[in-house]
């Protein structure tokens, strides 16, 4: 995992579970409703959260490496200490800012409602086993509105000039 810059003293992995927390409590909202659900909810708000900024981080290096435009991604926090993906060009110079929760919402959600296909993958990871919920969260992380969001911001930051 990147670290914090500007000299932040926020983990980046307790960045993310905060933005996980968040979300959880927008699950549990829609999909919840007993104490089990509750906790299930939960869990899939931190999974969903950390594996897709996770993944996006080295995405941008990649991505941009390879379109010739190379630059570094890493946490780092905005002014409400909320968790922001920062890219930085090879000159070290500041490039852009994406509030995480900005990722979560163009991701999973359209008009402030689940998607339907990530409703559908997270409203299947609520029942049956881990095995099963693990198997459903990994279906909604590779779901079209997921990765076309993913794209959308990718190429974004691709578009921005330095």
């Amino acid at each position: 995992m990147k670290t914090i810059q500007d000299g932040a003293s926020d983990d980046p992995q307790a960045l993310l579970r905060a933005e996980g927390e968040r979300l959880a409590r927008r699950l549990t909202q829609t999909l919840g409703g007993g104490a089990e659900d509750v906790a299930r909810a939960h869990l899939l708000g931190l999974s969903l959260a950390v594996n897709l900024v996770n993944a996006f981080l080295p995405t941008v290096e990649q991505v941009s490496r390879h379109a010739g435009r190379p630059l570094h991604a890493h946490l780092t926090t905005d002014g409400r200490g909320r968790a922001v993906v920062e890219t930085v060009t090879a000159d070290g110079e500041r490039h852009a800012r994406l509030p995480v929760d900005d990722l979560l919402e163009s991701a999973l959600y359209v008009r402030g409602r689940l998607h339907p296909t990530v409703l559908a993958h997270l409203s299947e990871a609520m029942r049956g086993s881990e095995g099963h919920a693990t198997r459903a969260l990994a279906a909604c992380l590779r779901s079209a509105p997921v990765l076309g969001a993913l794209r959308r911001h990718l190429t974004a930051l691709l578009k921005k000039g330095p």
